[in-house]
């Protein structure tokens, strides 16, 4: 299933997307469902779909494959252009990862001719909430803070069961499903304050996620999946995620040692090479631009960049 939040008058609302690409409102379809089931769809959020998918999602897969089937009719509608995010406002700052692609790595190491290198560890570092932006949201511009605004396209991983000390061969299990995130980042602003990440990736509208988050059953291999982003049309990074350093069982037991992961986190799993600092000259970001990650298997995040 593709599960996302649109905006109505009413607020943000949960949805199904249909095989038809039209969206099924969750709460009103669940009207007259009895049970917990009945009551956690009828709460209208995809983060209370994912804090009890065990048993939200079967009941969920039945209404939206009655949906399909033409039922429902009267709790459907066009989404387009009401997009948010997913969750539009995750409880705890977005899990990222850096360096996790080699190729990626080795174009910093030729922009800043110095030796970067794998690590034995992943590099974690967060986003905060209010970075987050949803599909055709803003990537936001703040010239007297940055000049150098880059991009990243992520495979990112959506948390549907509490843990810690995960183990690796059970991570697969505390996965609810996947979606894409674009990691702006302030290259400028990262060196200004000692190449720490957080500042110069955790401005307003640095978080793009989206356009829905698809669960996990409708991917049998998340590292078999092409990864690519487009700017103005311009093919700027072309990757597949089985080029990572560290998989995602590998992520998620590593994050998890001494620190819960629970429904609803999100984990931002790297990109590949071709972002923009790393070009010769290099191209950043500038208004008016449009940037398109593309993941298949899943959909595109698109968004415009502008003056904040």
């Amino acid at each position: 299933m593709r599960l996302a939040t649109v905006s109505t008058a009413d607020g943000p609302l949960a949805v199904a997307l249909l095989n038809n690409e039209a969206a099924l409102n969750i709460a009103k379809a669940a009207k007259n469902l009895p049970g917990v089931a009945g009551e956690i769809l009828r709460a209208g959020t995809i983060q209370a779909i994912v804090d009890r998918s065990a048993d939200a999602l079967p009941a969920l897969l039945e209404i939206t494959t009655e949906a399909n089937g033409g039922g429902h009719a009267d709790a459907t509608f066009d989404p387009r252009g009401s997009f948010l995010a997913p969750i539009p406002h995750p409880r705890k700052n977005v899990f990222c990862v850096g360096r996790n692609y080699a190729e990626h790595i080795a174009e910093g190491e030729r922009a800043q001719n110095t030796k970067i290198g794998v690590t034995d560890h992943p590099v974690y570092f967060t986003k905060p909430a209010t970075a987050v932006v949803g599909h055709e949201g803003d990537v936001l511009l703040f010239p007297s803070v940055s000049e150098a605004i880059d991009y990243e396209v992520e495979l990112a991983v959506v948390i549907g069961k509490a843990g810690r000390n995960i183990p690796k061969e059970s991570a697969y299990d505390h996965v609810f499903g996947y979606t894409i995130l674009n990691d702006i980042t302030a290259r400028d602003v990262q060196r200004r304050h000692g190449g720490q990440y957080f500042k110069g990736k955790g401005l307003d509208g640095s978080c793009p996620i989206g356009p829905w988050i698809v669960t996990a059953d409708e991917i049998e291999d998340p590292h078999n999946i092409a990864i690519r982003l487009t700017v103005n049309g311009d093919m700027r990074q072309d990757g597949q995620t089985r080029d990572m350093i560290f998989d995602i069982p590998t992520l998620i037991a590593s994050l998890s040692e001494g620190l819960t992961l629970e429904p609803g986190d999100i984990l931002a799993t790297g990109t590949p090479s071709g972002v923009g600092y790393a070009m010769d000259p290099p191209q950043f970001l500038k208004a008016g631009d449009t940037v398109v990650c593309d993941i298949p298997k899943i959909g595109q995040l698109k968004n415009t960049v502008r003056l904040a």
